[in-house]
């Protein structure tokens, strides 16, 4: 049976061979999911033998041509047999014939096979964005640690709003970053079930064992309905939104980071490794790490599109465009996570120039919320009569080319008069104290706030949060290595019975 090319080949059902661009079951649009493949086959088959559906001599020649696989290298022996998800029945009926390899595939269809392969491959990509996102978190977290009191203006509309602290700045990512592997989390218990004997959508007259496989597999159980486990597509849909929320996330901090990186700004320096430069500019400083990021963000778009667009159509139509759905969901995952891994190296090594973030946040009247306040407090003033005093004083201290350093209560005053009430007469040191945009910040205690007591309780509670989350993703990548082992171990101990 050297020859053999498969149920698909010429002679069976089909008297053509398939067009060479619908031949979708070739390992190259396989991705990463050869894996998962291989071992469901193996699984698949060790189940099959100890529920006594095949011999235990053809289970022992089974696996063993499995190893014999694995010897040699399980890719090229899979590629070689002809590639695709069914690669490993190809393999063993061309070295043992159809009489051992042909029973593999018994109780299985491509629909079971795929589908396992497409949550194996997801369930490695989410991990390791699981783990690159805690990278990241942590790199957050002692940014912030480093910056309580590094002073930097806030914006809204793309204008200065009211002076934070660049520690504020990247608690404010750490919270944004916990809910994206909150989101992960949630989908890795949908996205943890086995389909594995499900078949085409009602399972099996052989009495499988799918709790069995699943546990093999490192899942946490079957899927409790064999027409759902196949034909639902929710899942595919959950995590291209997911993916897509991360995705844009990511893409907003690289945003913030090419923003204050431009010379213009100058509030952060990159480090070169995630730059460019010009092949006609020589002074050129690009920040191509950071764009390639935001690159990805605008694709998790077009994959949303693909996957929802993918499932239209009654139950069961849409099949071939999955295939598609599948690949450029594996390339976002993976490429989400390759990004993230250098998140937080970058936020290690990037300069933060704390004397430019103070002069900006003093330059631009963003404090000026507080002058209002000490009109309310030590004046009597309402505050929407004090808020439009204080506009007025701005509004009079730009048109004379009068910066924030250079007004004083005598200006306040006369914008008082001008609005139609009585001088409020604060005095100087309140005044400046209003003023001051490092006061500013140490004021605001509150709750969440970016004064530095209020920002390292924030920082506590995010510790906790993170080393949960922490040893949650080390819980899960661990279960399925010890499964894969189990799965080994069994074998083992099967083909030397």
């Amino acid at each position: 049976m050297s020859g053999y090319q498969g149920f698909r080949g010429v002679g069976s059902r089909l008297t053509e061979a398939p067009l060479p661009h619908v031949e979708f079951h070739k390992s190259g649009l396989l991705g990463e999911s050869i894996d998962g493949i291989h071992a469901f086959d193996k699984a698949h088959a060790l189940m099959l033998s100890e529920e006594g559906i095949n011999t235990r001599e053809t289970g022992r020649a089974i696996l063993e041509a499995f190893a014999e696989m694995e010897r040699s290298g399980m890719v090229q022996a899979r590629e070689q047999a002809g590639g695709g998800m069914h690669s490993g029945e190809h393999y063993l009926i061309q070295t043992r014939g159809e009489e051992v390899g042909g029973r593999l595939h018994l109780g299985r269809s491509s629909g079971d096979l795929v589908e396992v392969a497409r949550r194996f491959t997801f369930r490695r990509h989410v991990h390791a964005m699981l783990t690159a996102l805690c990278d990241t978190r942590e790199g957050l977290l002692q940014l912030a640690a480093a910056h309580l009191d590094t002073i930097m203006p806030g914006y809204t509309h793309g204008q200065h709003a009211q002076p934070s602290t660049f520690a504020h700045w990247a608690t404010l990512f750490e919270e944004v970053f916990a809910r994206d592997t909150a989101r992960l989390l949630s989908f890795h218990e949908r996205l943890n079930r086995s389909p594995a004997g499900a078949a085409i959508m009602t399972g099996s007259d052989f009495p499988l064992n799918r709790e069995r496989v699943s546990n093999l597999l490192g899942f946490d159980e079957p899927l409790p309905h064999t027409w759902d486990a196949i034909m639902s597509h929710d899942l595919e849909m959950e995590y291209a939104g997911v993916l897509a929320v991360l995705a844009q996330n990511l893409g907003r901090i690289a945003d913030d980071l090419i923003l204050w990186s431009t010379t213009e700004f100058a509030m952060v320096e990159l480090p070169d490794r995630y730059c460019g430069t010009s092949s006609i500019m020589p002074q050129k400083k690009n920040p191509d790490g950071l764009e390639d990021m935001k690159s990805v963000a605008a694709r998790s778009l077009g994959v949303v599109v693909t996957v929802m667009a993918a499932e239209k159509g009654p139950t069961g139509f849409p099949i071939m465009e999955r295939r598609n759905s599948q690949a450029i969901l594996w390339d976002l995952g993976r490429d989400l996570g390759l990004r993230f891994d250098t998140m937080a190296p970058l936020l290690r090594d990037m300069q933060v120039k704390r004397e430019r973030m103070l002069e900006l946040a003093g330059a631009n009247w963003a404090q000026v919320t507080d002058l209002s306040s000490a009109l309310v407090r030590h004046a009597g003033l309402d505050w929407r009569t004090a808020h439009q005093v204080v506009a007025v004083l701005v509004r009079r201290s730009v048109a004379a080319g009068r910066r924030p350093a250079e007004a004083g209560s005598a200006d306040l005053d006369a914008a008082a008069v001008e609005f139609g009430i009585a001088a409020p007469k604060l005095d100087a040191a309140r005044f400046a104290d209003a003023m001051d945009p490092r006061r500013f910040v140490e004021r605001r205690t509150i709750y969440g706030g970016p004064a530095p007591s209020s920002v390292e309780r924030e920082m506590r509670a995010a510790r906790r949060r993170l080393a949960a989350d922490g040893e949650r993703t080390a819980a899960l990548k661990q279960q399925v290595a010890s499964a894969l082992q189990r799965l080994d171990d069994a074998v083992a101990r099967f083909v030397a019975s």
